[in-house]
């Protein structure tokens, strides 16, 4: 077996999770060896990461900054019943970018390409071919771990980048457009624009199961932009996903299903239970990383376990919520969960979005009549009583 020399961290995956560690580390413990293992070609996959920017401190802003490639100072919202547009400052990172900017900030030989991990412990890593690689640390970030443990619903969505021969008009992007036909749950449109001719449609389902019709949601996709007037382009950029929406599960034996080692992202849990993304977790994540003292792989494991489970007792009103809107709600009837929450002041907003939402913000969103029907929306309050 071949021993590769020490590294102080050793880093599996080169996703958000584990990119935004290693950026982090390199700008505030410049001396520390941070090793990078990607399984693929480039850091970040493909990806367009948006998110508002009171979703993180001003610290984490500083550490986006270099990665973030479109800025808008609002956004739009739009439903059956009314339509709104929200100050709140509105980011997006393309993982193009986030490739590049890493490559240049991070030492050449700190990142490994094409690399499958075949065991990992605290203090070390073996690699499919034999080469084991001692760290001081390990922490996985190779996404999520055992998804059976966890009660969940699913985000799910196709998005298409088009190049128009012509402008779009879109000044600000669409953050939810469900004025279209609800199919599958609950069902919006997300529209950014990114440039004058350039703009990214995304078709996104809060839907009860996984299964995700590619060509099906495309061709709704295109549909939507015709009927925008967004008509001749040509297709430069396609995106998959589907993020879990949690109701509930087992944190424990989650962690546990991850292996022995510190982890952090989607496989730690640490994810927004009702949006799925991961971004502000992550850059949080990051930060608390490049501030310990000990980054051991025993005393990383302790402290990146101890933080996801705070985080996970904290969010259990969001996974309240989500049973609400999963359990309470026939799958015709979810935007209207969405569409009151949207007239509710801008301040929640922002903090629901943050994991932020204050003992008052909590009360707001449950007062008054549910926009469901009232012995479903008493259920899904008891069930997460009893469980």
């Amino acid at each position: 077996m071949e021993r590769r020399n020490a590294c102080d961290v050793a880093i599996l995956g080169g996703g958000l999770a584990g990119g935004l560690i290693a950026l982090a580390l390199r700008r505030a413990r410049p001396e520390l060896r941070a090793l990078v293992i990607e399984g693929g070609q480039s850091l970040g996959g493909n990806h367009i990461w948006s998110f508002f920017a009171s979703d993180v401190s001003a610290e984490g802003m500083a550490l986006l900054a270099p990665l973030i490639g479109h800025r808008w100072e609002g956004y739009d919202v739009r439903f059956p019943a009314h339509a709104r547009t929200l100050g709140t400052g509105y980011h997006s990172i393309r993982s193009g970018d986030f490739d590049s900017v890493l490559r240049a900030a991070l030492p050449a030989d700190a990142l490994v390409f094409g690399a499958q991990v075949r065991e990992a412990s605290p203090v070390s890593v073996t690699l499919d071919g034999g080469v084991e690689i001692a760290a001081g640390g390990v922490i996985d970030c190779r996404g999520g771990s055992d998804m059976a443990l966890l009660d969940c619903g699913w985000q799910k969505f196709v998005g298409l980048e088009i190049e128009l021969p012509d402008p779009h008009g879109l000044e600000r992007p669409i953050v939810m457009d469900a004025t279209v036909e609800q199919i599958d749950g609950y069902r919006f449109v997300y529209s950014l624009p990114l440039g004058e001719r350039r703009i990214f449609v995304e078709d996104t389902y809060y839907s009860d199961g996984p299964a995700l019709d590619v060509a099906a949601i495309e061709a709704r996709v295109l549909a939507y932009a015709e009927a925008r007037g967004w008509r001749g382009g040509a297709i430069i950029h396609r995106e998959t996903g589907v993020l879990p929406v949690t109701l509930g599960g087992d944190f424990e034996g989650y962690w546990r299903s991850g292996g022995p080692t510190a982890k952090a992202g989607t496989r730690a849990g640490l994810f927004h239970p009702t949006t799925g993304y991961s971004l502000p977790d992550a850059v949080e994540t990051a930060l608390l990383i490049a501030g310990l003292d000990d980054l051991s792989g025993p005393a990383l494991e302790r402290a990146l376990h101890d933080h996801a489970r705070r985080k996970w007792e904290e969010r259990g009103f969001y996974r309240m919520l989500d049973r609400m809107m999963f359990r309470g709600a026939g799958t015709g009837e979810r935007h209207r969960i969405l569409e009151r929450f949207y007239t509710l002041d801008a301040g929640l907003i922002e903090r629901f979005y943050a994991g932020r939402s204050s003992l008052a913000d909590k009360a707001r969103i449950l007062a008054g009549k549910p926009p469901i029907p009232i012995g479903r929306a008493i259920g899904a309050l008891w069930e997460s009583r009893t469980r």
